[in-house]
C-alpha cells in the first residue's frame, strides 16, 4: 500500500504520534511518501533513515497513485489536503492534532492502530461534496472549489456590503450585510454555524446561504439543494471585497460576477465503523451533557 503524510505544521508535543506512525508504516512495509514541505519540516525534529518518496505538488501526486492520504493536523489541514488531491479519488484518514476536529476525528492515541484498521478494512468511505466557483476573474488558480465553504466579505472595518443572490436565476434576496456564507453541509459545523446556520448530515444534498451580521433581522439562513446555481453580486462603499474558499482568500471588486454550484467531484474520508456523525456532534458539541451536575 502507497501511504501518504500530510501536514501543514508540526508542533513538539506532536513528534511522538508522528514518529509512532511512521515507525508503524515502514514496519508493515508499505511504501511511505510525504509531502515535501512536510517532510521538511518533521526531518528537523528527528532523523529518518528509511527511504522515503516526497510529493512536492498535484502533478506529482497524480503520478505516483497513492492508495491513502493520512492527514495529520486538524479540519484545516484536511481543508488543505482536497486542494492536493483534487479529483484523484485518494481517500483521506484525518488523525486529529488540532482542536475541536469534526473532519479530523480520530484521536491521536489511536495512530498505532490505524493501519491495522485499514487493512482489515473496518472501515467505510464518507463521501462529501464541494463547491467549485465560476468566474471570469483569474482568482483561485487551479483550485476554484471548497470542501467547507465559499464567503463574500466585507475588507476590514469597511462599512457593509450589499449583495444580490440568485438562485437558478431567480433573484432570491439583497443582503444588507457583513457578508454571505455559502456552506456544503461538511462546511455546516463551521462559520455557518457561528453565523446561525444550521447543522447538516454530510449525506444531505444541500447548500446553506448564511448572511453574516446582516442588517436586515429578517434574512435568515436558507437551505437549497446542492444541484442549484447561486450567482452573486456586490457592491459597496469602496469598490473592494474579500472572497474566499475554504482557508483560501482573494480580493475582488464590484465588475465580478460569481457563480457558485456543485462540484463534479467529491472527497472521500475515511470513517471507522465505530464513528458516526451523530457521536461526532454530540462528543464536539457537549450535547446530553448537564453541566450543572
Amino acid at each position: 500500500m502507497k501511504v501518504l503524510l500530510y501536514g501543514h505544521k508540526v508542533n513538539d508535543a506532536d513528534i511522538k504520534y508522528i514518529a509512532d506512525l511512521y515507525q508503524t508504516i515502514f514496519d508493515a512495509n508499505h511504501q511511505l511518501y510525504i509531502y515535501e514541505p512536510y517532510f521538511a519540516q518533521i526531518n528537523r525534529k528527528f532523523e529518518i533513515s528509511q527511504k522515503i518518496k516526497l510529493v512536492e505538488s498535484y502533478d506529482s501526486l497524480k503520478r505516483e497513485h497513492c492508495d491513502i492520504l493520512i492527514s495529520l493536523g486538524g479540519d484545516g489541514t484536511i481543508l488543505r489536503a482536497a486542494t492536493l488531491i483534487r479529483e484523484l479519488n485518494i481517500p483521506i484518514l484525518g488523525i486529529n492534532l488540532g482542536r475541536l476536529g469534526f473532519l479530523s476525528n480520530l484521536d491521536k492515541t489511536k495512530t498505532v492502530n490505524v493501519l491495522s484498521l485499514i487493512e482489515e478494512k473496518n472501515y467505510e468511505l464518507d463521501s462529501r461534496s464541494l463547491l467549485t466557483l465560476e468566474t471570469k476573474s483569474p482568482i483561485f488558480g487551479k483550485t476554484k472549489f471548497a470542501l467547507n465553504d465559499f464567503t463574500l466579505l466585507k475588507r476590514d472595518t469597511s462599512s457593509m456590503i450589499t449583495i444580490h443572490a440568485y438562485v437558478n436565476d431567480q433573484f432570491l434576496n439583497t443582503y444588507w450585510a457583513d457578508g454571505l456564507i455559502i456552506s456544503t453541509p461538511t462546511g455546516s459545523t463551521g462559520y455557518s454555524l457561528s453565523c446561525g446556520g444550521p447543522i447538516i448530515f454530510p449525506s444531505s444534498k444541500n447548500f446553506v446561504i448564511t448572511p453574516v451580521a446582516p442588517h436586515t433581522l429578517t434574512a435568515r439562513p436558507i437551505i437549497i439543494p446542492d444541484d442549484s446555481k447561486i450567482r452573486l453580486h456586490a457592491e459597496g462603499r469602496t469598490d473592494n471585497f474579500l472572497c474566499t474558499l475554504d482557508a483560501r482568500a482573494e480580493f475582488i471588486d464590484s465588475s465580478v460576477d460569481l457563480l457558485l454550484k456543485k462540484c463534479d467531484f467529491m472527497i472521500n474520508l475515511i470513517r471507522f465503523q465505530e464513528q458516526t456523525f451523530s457521536q461526532t456532534i454530540r462528543e464536539k458539541l457537549n450535547w446530553g451533557i448537564d453541566s450543572r451536575n
